[in-house]
């Protein structure tokens, strides 16, 4: 089994959260535009964006390139990645283990639209080819 450099990672804050999803969306950023991003209109400071960022990169949530002046910063995991472990987690934990009892209270206390609808049947569809 390979080993995988994400497991000792903390699982990121809700305001960690934010500025991931700021970095998966635009790409690597400095730290004034991850500022921009999310602080310019809720008067934080950019220390606040600074500090997040520096604390990220000491958990090895993000990677740092101080190769320029101003430094960039970039996730350290996919969006995807990370979504895999917040779900792993809760499946293990909410849900005793059982991935279907996951889907099932996801799917029945949130209306689906019909994409959706048929974006499961086509992943219900190729796990059952899979599964012959």
């Amino acid at each position: 089994m390979k080993a995988r450099p994400d497991r000792g990672l903390p699982k990121p804050t809700e305001a960690e959260l934010d500025i991931l999803r700021v970095l998966w969306d635009r790409g690597p950023c400095t730290v004034r535009e991850v500022h921009e991003a999310l602080y310019r209109d809720h008067g934080a400071g950019y220390t606040t964006a600074l500090k997040l960022l520096q604390v990220m990169h000491g958990k090895g949530l993000v990677v740092r390139d101080d190769s320029q002046r101003a430094h960039v910063f970039r996730a350290a995991l996919s969006k995807e990645r990370t979504q895999k472990r917040f779900l792993a987690d809760i499946v293990q934990r909410v849900f005793d283990g059982s991935s279907s009892q996951l889907v099932l209270h996801a799917l029945g206390s949130q209306q689906a639209t019909r994409a959706e609808i048929d974006e499961i049947r086509g992943l219900l569809d190729r796990l059952d080819e899979e599964a012959k």
